[in-house]
């Protein structure tokens, strides 16, 4: 196939389903979608209204509707989930891996989950309890428990003969776990390593004891960065008595950098990074309207400390004129700086140790910035309007409001992740609430003692 066939691929695909959908040709549709992957039918109920995307999930074989639905973001799933019976739904989760499957039930409301475990059998049922025993977005909710397992003191013979036996390796498998036993992990096996040593030799003597496990409370992020730094495949799991629970693998990794970097930039609109692009207009329009409330409340904050300054504004109309230009300076020095921040949390770039280094560099940026653009606006200002104190005015309220821009900038998000408020969500509109009053403050403030 082309690669830019490739490429448009889900485009072409989803034109052809629809169309046929359109024409009633329903049989046909089928036919198509029992030929696509589920990542591929995933995308096309992503991509599609919400009509459409009830048709085609009726269409969707009932075998393969849990691999579907492992590939579905949150907000399309429990769309989907609220259209099927809790007996369905426990099908479709028979098969799912163990970190598939506690992702899937904790996105079930109460009463849908209690009613799809009632509908399991006993052996669903301890999987079900065992995949919620761990904390969302802890390495538990991640892990799988396919680990192969082997001793130290067996030969790679023996491991060699008993992996023919099992037939098949678990998805991912690139190491062999050695554990004593008490099924405490002690090392690791590469399968280059067993398949490229002599038959007689002791496992013992060629495990790598250096294997780094990852602890079952440890954060997903943190999971995550520890694969990007270690360009790890998979890593096994342990408990706090370093007993082998299973392992977590690159594919769950990827969804979590994935679901990271939607976060941050959704998150920055005041947006949810689960949000279904095709959900209904007034399900959308509520979850935004929050936000947008809180939005609102910044801005008549901000009209609030303007109002102060009305006398000044009635006998200098140019001042409101030029009033929007701080604020606005201000609102895009913070936000570069903001989202500078915020990565760097993200990433792991920022601790205890260089907090006061960052917030002395963004006050030298700030500071450095301020000086350029006051000088530039005060020449600009000053032979537009003939006007020199009024070009001295609008420096000075730029320079303070890009020193505090740059400080708020670096100190908010530092501030909200102690607070336990995600930075993403909430810097920007702080942000903008400081520079809009610091800016306006600022301006009108020394006009009214110089000029007025």
């Amino acid at each position: 196939m082309p690669e830019a066939f490739e490429q448009d691929y889900p485009l072409q695909q989803l034109k052809q389903v629809t169309k046929s959908l359109n024409s009633g040709q329903f049989v046909q549709v089928r036919r198509m979608l029992a030929k696509t992957a589920p990542c591929d039918t995933a995308l096309l109920l992503e991509s599609s209204p919400h009509k459409i995307r009830t048709l085609l999930w009726q269409l969707v074989d009932p075998d393969v509707q849990g691999d579907v639905l492992e590939e579905l973001s949150e907000d399309v799933r429990l769309g989907i989930i609220a259209q099927m019976e809790p007996k369905h739904i426990a099908a479709a989760t028979e098969d799912m891996s163990h970190d598939d499957l506690g992702e899937v039930l904790r996105s079930l409301p109460d009463t849908v989950y209690k009613d799809v475990v009632s509908a399991m059998d006993s052996q669903d049922r301890e999987r079900a309890t065992q995949a919620l025993s761990y904390q969302e977005r802890s390495a538990g909710a991640l892990m799988n428990t396919d680990t192969v397992t082997i001793r130290p003191d067996v030969t790679i013979d023996v491991v060699l003969r008993y992996l023919r036996l099992r037939g098949e390796l678990p998805e991912g498998t690139d190491d062999l776990y050695v554990v004593d036993k008490h099924n405490c992990f002690i090392g690791a096996m590469s399968l280059t390593t067993l398949l490229t040593n002599s038959p007689d030799k002791i496992i013992r003597d060629l495990m790598d004891e250096d294997c780094e496990s990852i602890l079952i409370s440890m954060d997903e992020t943190d999971v995550a960065q520890l694969f990007e730094r270690h360009n790890w495949i998979s890593a096994p799991v342990v408990d706090d008595n370093d007993h082998l629970l299973g392992r977590i693998t690159i594919d769950d990794i990827v969804d979590v950098i994935r679901e990271d970097a939607e976060h941050s930039l959704l998150s920055l609109a005041g947006l949810d990074d689960e949000e279904d692009t095709f959900a209904p207009v007034l399900k959308s329009s509520k979850k935004r309207s929050i936000w947008l409330g809180v939005n609102l409340l910044t801005a008549l904050l901000a009209a609030i400390v303007a109002s102060f300054f009305e006398n000044t504004l009635a006998i200098l109309p140019i001042l409101a004129v030029l009033n929007g230009i701080v604020p606005s300076m201000g609102g895009v020095a913070g936000s570069q700086t903001l989202t500078l921040v915020i990565r760097g949390i993200a990433v792991g770039h920022i601790n205890q140790t260089n907090q006061r280094f960052l917030l002395i560099k963004e006050l030298a940026i700030g500071a450095i910035n301020g000086i350029v653009w006051s000088i530039l606006i005060a020449g600009v200002v000053a032979i537009w309007q003939w006007d020199f104190k009024l070009g001295g005015v609008l420096a000075f309220a730029m320079f303070m409001n890009l020193v505090a821009a740059g400080i708020a900038g670096a100190s908010i998000p530092l501030l909200l992740k102690k607070m336990k408020i995600d930075p993403a969500l909430a810097g920007s509109v702080v942000l903008t609430t400081v520079t809009d009053i610091v800016g306006i403050f600022a301006f009108l403030g020394t006009a009214t003692w110089l000029l007025v």
